[in-house]
């Protein structure tokens, strides 16, 4: 069972880092990588890395997000963002 879950989590996350790289929404880039990372995070526990899976659940979905999320914003990609 629990090598089910593993095989289906790999694919997940190849689906999702073959989304990121494709889409053209730069938005939608950031939601599917905060995806990848949520699931690098339950992976990380799942082969008995607690210490990695909190660390990549903090950075890689937490800080990693906010920091896109500014820079889209500052480009004006998010909508309504438009200065002037």
């Amino acid at each position: 069972m629990r090598e089910t879950i593993q095989v289906i989590l790999i694919v997940f996350l190849i689906l999702s880092a073959i989304g990121v790289s494709v889409t053209k929404n730069l938005f939608m880039a950031v939601i599917v990588f905060m995806g990848y990372s949520s699931i690098m995070a339950v992976i990380w526990l799942l082969l008995e890395a607690p210490d990695l899976s909190i660390t990549q659940a903090a950075v890689g979905v937490g800080v990693d997000s906010i920091l896109f999320f500014l820079t889209l914003k500052k480009i004006h990609q998010i909508k309504g963002t438009e200065e002037g």
